[in-house]
């Protein structure tokens, strides 16, 4: 996951926390940061290609959106075109048990994090598992939420049939 990637959702689950804080900590938090900002056009017309060029995905690729629904979506493509079961409500039940959505979740208190092996991400893997599930197409990062959710799910329909089948730890 680029940093880029990292700091939009950091933003948005700091907006989550923040609601209450007032609107104008909001207008703050989500004001891109000079690092991030687009770059100066040469001209109007430069800048409106630009822009049509930025907002449209890849011809053919759905776009999901940075939050638990779009990581669970966008997954479940994954996990189909993989041919790994799956529902969208057993993989929410299970994140929400494990993680509660967070994505950067780490247990570091059970068995395997005492044996320097912690449990990370959405569904809570292990690196050797996800290294020997990894799904081909998602990025080689553990709390990646979609390599983390697809992992995952490969393992339990390799365990269990699907992740249809696991309602606790696994």
């Amino acid at each position: 996951m680029t940093a880029f990637a990292r700091t939009a959702r950091f933003r948005k689950l700091s907006l989550t926390g923040m609601a209450t804080a007032g609107a104008a900590a909001v207008a703050l938090t989500l004001a891109p940061s000079p690092a991030h900002a687009a770059p100066a056009a040469t001209s109007a017309a430069a800048g409106a290609s630009a822009e049509k060029t930025a907002d449209k995905p890849e011809k053919g690729k759905k776009v999901y959106a940075d939050n638990l629904d779009g990581w669970i979506k966008e997954a479940l493509a994954i996990m189909k075109a993989e041919g790994i079961p799956g529902s969208y409500e057993s993989l929410h039940r299970n994140i929400m048990r494990e993680s509660s959505g967070n994505p950067d979740a780490q247990n570091n208190w059970d068995a395997n994090a005492q044996n320097g092996t912690p449990s990370k991400g959405l569904l809570q893997v292990i690196q050797p598992t996800f290294d020997a599930y990894h799904v081909k197409g998602t990025p080689r990062d553990l709390t990646d939420p979609v390599a983390n959710i697809t992992a995952a799910a490969n393992y339990a329909a390799d365990k269990y049939g699907s992740i249809d089948n696991v309602d606790s730890a696994y």
